[in-house]
């Protein structure tokens, strides 16, 4: 329990520390009137307390990430604490941070156009294709995983009831005002997943579970396929929302519309990374020592086909009694189902921006949004499994192309780029090398994979750098300070 209690203790240190530093480095002006205030609208832009901000914030980047992302993280043992620390702290926490507080300046605009903002137009076309595609997987995947598992659980509707329902709720969600539906119920069921959360630190407390320690003989690859399966690349993409993910940067301008001051900021955007660091870290450590350790989970997980929801269930009826079985059904089904409804809500506000098109009309919500349930739900009869690798590497390509954007804004803007420039740098050799060796890439050796991974993140980190001027995706944009 050692290892896990630092590791919770770093976080929060890093918080007030680290997030104090990069807040200075953007430089907030609270006295700066916000988007909430200057495009109130009714719909979108709509100020909303702190506090309601940031739990809706917590549950929009949430999901399911923290929960499976974390189960199948600890396949590879104590290792995954070190990831989802420093990767909250000096990747996620930045990445979600400088997309949330660019979009403040940029008038609440979507994450693709302040990327093309910075990046060039051809970097904005890409994004808006990009993300737009991003969102409608995430909002298939999570529509058709939490009605599986609700058609599981009862006689008399069936999947296709089940997928109407949830798809149902999609567009209300979606289209109606964001202080109708999301302002009202997410505070609530942001509340739930954190009690949740730390209702299994405290069994794993109370119970002696064997939490595994991060020691040198431990720092190892402990995956049951650990050949086909290196730390590197492949923890750092199953480890997304946990440590770092592109889908936060699509929610955050979405709370950026809601802000009434700058300096709400590092405890909205930072502080929902690091609380998701900290769910990501229990999940970790719980399923590291529920079974009786790593080697246990590998062959529970082995043996129901990895599917990381039977051993979330187990887990919650197993370690919090009675109350498990409802706390399991809402981490495994409301928590999907409320970072897809905000998925086709940042789809639409995406589609909407680069439209140019009025939000306030009903009419023009419908425009944009039945075309994008209509692709969600024919996404739904694909194979499951093959959507979800795709997310996988799409969600972690989204986000390495946010940190050159906020590297970008540094470089331009004469602040400490490094901050961003790092992390950038690791999560373009993560992206690359991954897909490079993945079966659904292209299925290349390891060590090669690895190489062309990281000589094309240190290119790239050079030519940004040494050579801003020249670079094509580093335009002259007139600064946003």
């Amino acid at each position: 329990m050692i290892t896990l209690s630092i590791s919770i203790i770093v976080l929060v240190v890093g918080y007030w520390i680290y997030g104090k530093i990069i807040e200075r480095v953007f430089d907030i002006k609270p006295e700066r009137a916000t988007p909430a205030h200057t495009k109130a609208d009714g719909v979108d832009f709509v100020k909303l307390p702190a506090w309601k901000i940031f739990l809706i914030q917590f549950l929009n980047i949430a999901g399911l990430g923290p929960i499976f992302g974390a189960v199948a993280g600890a396949l590879w043992g104590p290792v995954a604490f070190l990831w989802i620390v420093l990767g909250s702290l000096f990747a996620g926490g930045v990445h979600d941070y400088f997309s949330g507080m660019m979009s403040i300046r940029h008038g609440g605009e979507s994450i693709s156009e302040v990327s093309g903002f910075y990046l060039g137009n051809w970097i904005r076309q890409f994004m808006r294709g990009f993300t737009v595609i991003l969102m409608i997987m995430v909002g298939a995947v999570f529509l058709i995983g939490p009605a599986k598992i609700l058609a599981g659980m009862t006689d008399g509707l069936g999947l296709g009831a089940w997928v109407a329902i949830i798809l149902v709720y999609y567009i209300l969600s979606t289209i109606l005002p964001i202080d109708k539906v999301i302002g009202r119920f997410y505070p609530v069921f942001g509340f739930a997943l954190l009690f949740m959360a730390f209702g299994l630190l405290i069994a794993m407390f109370t119970q002696n579970l064997p939490v595994p320690e991060l020691t040198f003989s431990s720092f190892s690859n402990l995956h049951y396929r650990s050949e086909s399966f290196p730390v590197f690349p492949m923890l750092f993409v199953t480890i997304a929302c946990g440590a770092i993910s592109g889908f936060h940067s699509t929610q955050s301008p979405i709370m950026a519309r809601c802000m009434g001051n700058e300096r709400q900021g590092r405890g909205i955007f930072y502080g929902a990374m690091i609380t998701e660091g900290v769910v990501a870290l229990i999940w970790a450590a719980i399923s590291m020592s529920f079974f009786g350790g790593v080697r246990e989970l590998n062959v529970e997980m082995l043996g129901n086909g990895d599917n990381a929801a039977l051993v979330v269930n187990e887990i919650s009826n197993g370690a919090l009694g009675t109350i498990g079985g409802f706390l399991a059904i809402l981490g495994v089904v409301a928590a999907p189902i409320t970072s897809g409804d905000t998925s086709f809500r940042s789809a639409r506000i995406i589609i909407a921006d680069f439209m140019k098109s009025n939000q306030k009309s009903v009419r023009n919500r419908l425009l944009i949004s039945i075309p994008l349930f209509a692709v969600g739900y024919l996404l739904t009869l694909v194979n499951f499994g093959v959507i979800w690798r795709y997310f996988a590497w799409t969600n972690q390509t989204l986000a390495t192309v946010v940190l050159w954007t906020v590297t970008v804004y540094l470089i331009k803007n004469a602040k400490f780029y490094w901050i961003a420039l790092i992390p950038a740098v690791f999560m373009t050799a993560v992206v690359v090398s991954y897909i490079l060796l993945a079966p659904e890439g292209f299925s290349f050796p390891v060590n090669i994979s690895i190489f062309i991974g990281v000589g094309v993140a240190l290119i790239l980190g050079v030519l940004v750098t040494v050579w801003p001027a020249r670079a094509a995706w580093v335009a002259d944009p007139p600064m946003v300070k």
